[in-house]
């Protein structure tokens, strides 16, 4: 069962509450989301620190595994481009 914007939101805004947050529907299913959050809690972490603090919030709302799969993807992709 995939999250709806709402909740994601939600999420985020609870772990860092001063974020700015935009959600956007990559494929207008419902399933498919990219955040884009802007905090001062990111300033002088490493996009990966920046990273792992948004989806802190996720690891006991999310119900499967392939959208933790998803996560750790989108992790070593921002560690590649990073090097």
């Amino acid at each position: 069962m995939a999250m709806d914007a709402a909740t994601i939101e939600r999420l985020i805004r609870e772990g860092l509450p001063d974020a700015q947050v935009t959600i956007e529907d990559l494929r207008g299913d419902g399933d498919h989301y990219a955040a884009h959050v802007v905090s001062a809690a990111f300033k002088g972490k490493s996009r990966v620190q920046q990273h792992n603090s948004s989806i802190r919030r996720f690891a006991v709302a999310w119900e499967t595994s392939s959208m933790r799969w998803r996560c750790r993807r989108a992790r070593r992709k921002i560690e590649r481009k990073k090097t």
